[in-house]
């Protein structure tokens, strides 16, 4: 087996963890965090939001080991473009490892909540909603923000490389331009629902699987692969 198709059963491995880590490991620790009493919640479910932190964790490590074993192959076609992806997808990991930081806060919290007596408890509320804001603002905006930037030079770069079929690069900057639109309404202070963001972020969502599973079982157009290290 050479070396680019050991790669991308590699990558394609990662991508589908990182989806998977992603998904389920956000939906563990929201679920818990949007809890109207989330400090009792934390305090009855800590097995489920460590679980839930580590599968993030995981997620942040997927991100970089796809970053850096795809600029080997991409920076054959363009190496600026490709430096510019591994660079965005480590900012990306960076802060997809920063948001762990306060669900585990609030582990420590919960547990002086549940000791404290009712003239301390708006305190630790306060506490803890802050800790909660600063999460949902790198999960809602500077995450979103650094993937899409990465992807849009991932995608065009595959469009461009024909390293893998033309139609994944171009499903792939449609559901990136549709993460973008939702960021941007959020920005703009527009409430969007869950059944809307759900919408606009399910096409990159199955684009990655698909992408994961072709890589694995498929891997990269050889000709692409010969072209680029021809040059």
């Amino acid at each position: 087996m050479n070396t680019s198709r050991k790669t991308s059963r590699i990558v394609g491995v990662l991508f589908l963890t990182a989806m998977v880590a992603s998904l389920l490991g956000g939906g563990l620790v929201e679920s818990i965090l949007s809890a109207p009493d989330y400090l009792i919640a934390v305090s009855e479910n800590e097995t489920q939001l460590i679980i839930g932190v580590l599968l993030e964790l995981i997620n942040g490590i997927a991100v970089v080991g796809i970053a850096v074993l795809m600029f080997a192959i991409l920076r054959q076609h363009n190496e600026s473009i490709a430096l510019g992806y591994l660079g965005f997808r480590i900012i990306e990991s960076v802060f997809s490892s920063v948001i762990v930081i306060s669900p585990l806060s609030l582990i420590t919290l919960s547990q002086e909540y549940s000791k404290a007596g009712a003239s301390d408890a708006s305190y630790f509320q306060t506490v803890g909603a802050l800790s909660i804001a600063q999460r949902a603002s790198v999960v809602g905006l500077l995450i979103p923000v650094f993937f899409s930037l990465g992807a849009l030079l991932f995608y065009y770069l595959l469009y461009q490389s024909k390293l893998l079929p033309r139609f994944i690069s171009v499903w792939g900057l449609i559901g990136v331009a549709l993460i973008l639109t939702l960021n941007l309404l959020s920005a703009l202070g527009l409430e969007v629902g869950i059944s809307i963001g759900l919408i606009f972020a399910l096409p990159i969502i199955l684009n990655e699987i698909f992408l994961g599973i072709w890589l694995i079982v498929k891997g990269f157009s050889s000709s692409a692969i010969a072209s680029g290290s021809a040059e």
